[in-house]
């Protein structure tokens, strides 16, 4: 494995990119809504356009995907489930994804980038035996971190000393 597996999964589950969402980028089965929540997230953070229209489910996919300079810095999972109770299995997951944009990774300035939240309560349905994204209900919030703040990514450092730097 290239060191580049060994960092850690940007989702955020603690665990090494190779052992949490790489095999779902590389083709197998998220075994839970939450699981496929967590590996388009680090799609996102990663640049895998074709994967996130991959787990789109078919009624629901856009043509195509924009790439834009927003760079992921945190998952947060607030709430997640599966409900079966008319036979067909139907997902949640309410997360909250955290986000700067207007920088170049993380040599930008903190005055000229944007923080943000989008929070959103995610709808997902089996299609073809794997759990595909259907649509949710974002809502952005912009955030304003000062200097002393605690960082956005989560590190518990302040911001100047951690993406702000």
């Amino acid at each position: 494995m290239n060191d580049t597996s060994r960092k850690p999964c940007p989702c955020g589950s603690g665990m090494a990119l190779a052992d949490c969402c790489q095999p779902l980028h590389d083709g197998a089965v998220a075994g839970t809504p939450e699981a496929l929540m967590r590996s388009r997230y680090s799609a996102f953070a990663l640049g895998r356009h074709n994967y996130l229209l991959n787990s789109w489910h078919s009624t629901t996919r856009p043509a195509e995907l924009n790439a834009d300079d927003t760079h992921w810095v945190r998952l947060e999972i607030v709430d997640h489930g599966v409900d079966e109770s008319d036979g067909e299995p139907r997902g949640h997951v309410h997360f909250r994804a955290f986000f700067c944009e207007g920088r170049e990774g993380r040599e930008g300035r903190a005055g000229r980038s944007r923080w943000g939240m989008l929070e959103e309560r995610s709808r997902f349905l089996r299609e073809q035996g794997h759990w595909r994204y259907v649509d949710g209900q974002p809502r952005v919030s912009r955030l304003k971190p000062g200097r002393n703040d605690a960082c956005p990514c989560g590190s518990g450092r302040k911001l100047k000393q951690c993406c702000g730097n």
